[in-house]
C-alpha cells in the first residue's frame, strides 16, 4: 500500500485500561493503533502476576460504573457483557473498626439503613441527606464535568458558580461531619478518596459522587479479576486491526515541524504515528518523553510542585488450606486503625510512616475460584503510605520487611487468626515498585492528587497544552483515577481527536496478521 492511502497511524504509549479504552476510541475512529507497554501483560496497574496456582490482582479490584465500560464497548460495536462476567457483591464491602463494631453497605436500601441505625439512629436522616447530596454532586460532577473536555478557561468559568453553590470548597470529610455526628459513619462516608489517591480532609466534597456511584450502580467484580477487562479489550483492539508491542518501552515522543510525529522506543527504534497518546503518567510524559523539548506550562519545576497522591504498599499472599476457615470474612472488607485524620496527615503531610495503618483486604477466592488452588485462598492487603517525595522519606529496603510484619500482626489479631501458619506465596510492592514498574513520579500510587486546583482544568488537559498531536489518557489527567475516572480519560480524549483522515478498511475476518 502506498503512502498516499495507507490509514492513519496512531501510538498509545501504555496498555494501562486508559491506554487500552483510547487504543479502542481511535480504532473505532478508523486509526490504525499501535500500543507499546513495558509490563509483559496488558492492563498496567490493572494486570495480574501468578505465583504457585495464585492469581494476584495487582490495582484495581472493583467495578463500579459498568455503564462506563459497556459505553466504550458500544463505541466500538461490541457488547461489553458478551466478553465479560460482572459479578455484583454482596455486601459490597465490610468495614470493621477496632471497638468491634462493624458496617456493611449494600445495594439494598433498607438493609443499609439498618446498618446505620444499628451504629448511631440519630444519624439516619443526615445519612439520607448525604446520599442525595452525592447525587446531586454525580450529575454535575460526573456525568457533566467527568464526559467532557475541560481544556478551555471558559469551560471552568462557566461553571465556577455551580462549584459554589455545591461548596466544592468543602472537604469530603467536613460535608460527612455536617451530616452524621458518628465518628465510624464519617470514616464510612469520608474515606473513598483514598481509593483515588485523595486525601478525605483536604479533598473537594465533590467526590462524595462516589457513594451515589455505589448506590446507583452497585460494586462488582469481573470474573478473571480487572486482568480479564484488560485482555478483552486488547482483544478488541486486535480485531480491529490494531497491534499491541509487550515489553517494549518508549523513550521520547519525537517531534517534527512543531508537532507530536510518533516515538522512539529505547532501543532507538522510531515509530511514526499522525496522532500520539499518552497513557504514560502525565509527570512521566512531560519531564522524560518531552525532556527535550521547551514547555510552557508543565516544566519540570510545576511538575515538582503538584501534590502527589499517596503511596502504596501492598502485600499479595496466597495460603494453603484455609478455603473453610474466617467465613466471616467477604470480598472486600477495610480494617480500620485507631486513628484517622492523625494518620492521614502522617501519610499526606508529614510524610512519616505511622506505627499504626489501616487496610484494606481483598479476598477475591470466595467469588472467583480460579484465582487460587483448590481448597486455598489468595489475598491482597493495601495500606496507604507516604510516596517517596517528602524530605524525610522512607527507606523502604529497611521498612519493607518489618511493616509486612506488623501487617501480618494486625490481621492475626483482628480478621485472620491463624494466618501465619497457612502462608504460602508471597510478594509485596512498595511505592519504589510503583516508581520502578509503572514509571509513577516519586512512587504515587494515583498519580496526581485530585483536589479541587488539580482537578478539572488545573489537571494536565487531555489534549496536551505543550504539543499539537499529542493526546493524553489515564490517572494524571481529567477527569482522573479509579476504573471509572481512566475509562472516562479516553472517553474525553475520543472528543479531542478527530476521526482519521484516511480511515481504516475493516479487518477481512480470516486477513493474515
Amino acid at each position: 500500500m502506498s503512502d498516499s492511502i495507507a490509514p492513519s497511524q496512531a501510538i498509545v504509549i501504555g496498555a494501562g485500561l486508559g491506554g487500552l479504552a483510547s487504543a479502542m476510541r481511535l480504532g473505532a475512529k478508523g486509526y490504525q493503533v499501535t500500543v507499546i507497554d513495558k509490563l509483559d501483560r496488558v492492563g498496567g496497574r490493572g494486570s495480574s502476576i501468578t505465583m504457585g496456582g495464585h492469581r494476584f490482582d495487582l490495582g484495581p479490584t472493583i467495578v463500579t460504573v459498568p455503564q462506563g465500560l459497556r459505553d466504550l464497548w458500544a463505541a466500538c460495536g461490541r457488547d461489553f457483557d458478551r466478553e465479560v462476567t460482572l459479578k455484583p457483591m454482596k455486601p459490597f464491602y465490610e468495614i470493621r473498626w477496632p471497638d468491634g463494631s462493624s458496617f456493611r453497605l449494600h445495594a439494598d436500601k433498607a438493609a443499609t439503613e439498618a446498618e446505620v441505625a444499628a451504629l448511631s439512629p440519630r444519624d439516619l436522616p443526615g445519612f439520607r441527606k448525604f446520599l442525595s447530596d452525592a447525587e446531586d454532586r454525580y450529575w454535575f460532577g460526573y456525568e457533566d464535568l467527568g464526559r467532557r473536555p475541560m481544556n478551555e478557561l471558559w469551560e471552568l468559568i462557566k461553571v465556577l458558580p455551580r462549584f459554589v453553590w455545591l461548596r466544592a470548597d468543602r472537604s469530603v470529610y467536613a460535608h460527612a461531619a455536617r451530616r452524621v455526628r458518628d465518628p465510624r459513619l464519617r470514616f464510612a462516608l469520608s474515606f473513598h478518596p483514598l481509593f483515588i489517591g485523595g486525601d478525605p480532609f483536604r479533598v473537594t466534597s465533590m467526590y462524595i459522587l462516589v457513594s451515589h456511584l455505589e448506590s446507583q450502580f452497585g460494586v462488582h467484580y469481573a470474573m478473571g479479576g480487572v486482568q480479564a477487562i484488560a485482555e478483552a479489550m486488547a482483544q478488541v483492539i486486535r480485531d480491529q486491526g490494531g497491534n499491541i508491542k509487550m515489553n517494549t518501552e518508549v523513550d521520547e515522543i519525537t517531534v517534527e515541524n512543531g508537532r507530536a510525529s510518533g516515538v522512539r522506543l529505547a532501543d532507538g527504534t522510531q515509530l511514526r504515528a499522525d496522532v500520539t497518546i499518552s497513557n504514560a503518567d502525565a509527570g512521566h510524559t512531560y519531564t522524560r518523553l518531552l525532556r527535550n523539548r521547551t514547555r510552557r506550562r508543565w516544566t519540570d519545576a510545576k511538575v515538582k510542585r503538584q501534590r502527589w497522591s499517596m503511596g502504596l504498599f501492598v502485600w499479595y499472599f496466597g495460603t494453603r488450606g484455609t478455603a473453610d476457615m474466617w467465613p466471616d470474612v467477604g470480598h472486600h472488607t477495610i480494617v480500620v486503625g485507631p486513628r484517622y485524620r492523625e494518620h492521614i496527615k502522617d501519610i499526606f503531610i508529614r510524610g512519616r510512616l505511622a506505627e499504626d495503618m489501616s487496610l484494606y483486604v481483598h479476598r477475591p477466592s470466595v467469588t472467583d475460584p480460579s484465582v487460587a488452588p483448590d481448597g486455598d485462598d489468595t489475598f491482597y492487603v493495601l495500606s496507604p503510605v507516604p510516596h517517596l517525595g517528602h524530605d524525610n522519606g522512607v527507606d523502604w529496603a529497611t521498612e519493607a520487611e518489618p511493616y509486612r510484619q506488623k501487617m501480618l500482626a494486625m490481621l492475626e489479631e483482628r480478621l485472620l487468626p491463624g494466618l501465619t501458619d497457612r502462608v504460602s506465596e508471597s510478594l509485596v510492592f512498595t511505592p519504589e515498585t510503583f516508581r520502578d514498574r509503572y514509571l509513577s513520579p516519586l512512587g504515587a500510587g494515583f498519580s496526581i492528587e485530585p483536589r479541587i486546583l488539580q482537578s478539572a482544568y488545573f489537571r494536565p488537559h487531555n489534549v496536551s497544552e505543550e504539543l499539537p498531536g499529542l493526546y493524553l489518557a489515564g490517572a494524571g489527567t481529567h477527569p482522573g483515577a479509579g476504573v471509572p475516572g481512566v475509562i472516562g480519560t479516553a472517553e474525553v480524549m475520543g472528543q479531542l481527536v478527530p476521526d482519521a483522515p484516511r480511515p481504516m478498511a475493516p479487518p477481512l475476518p480470516m486477513a493474515a496478521e
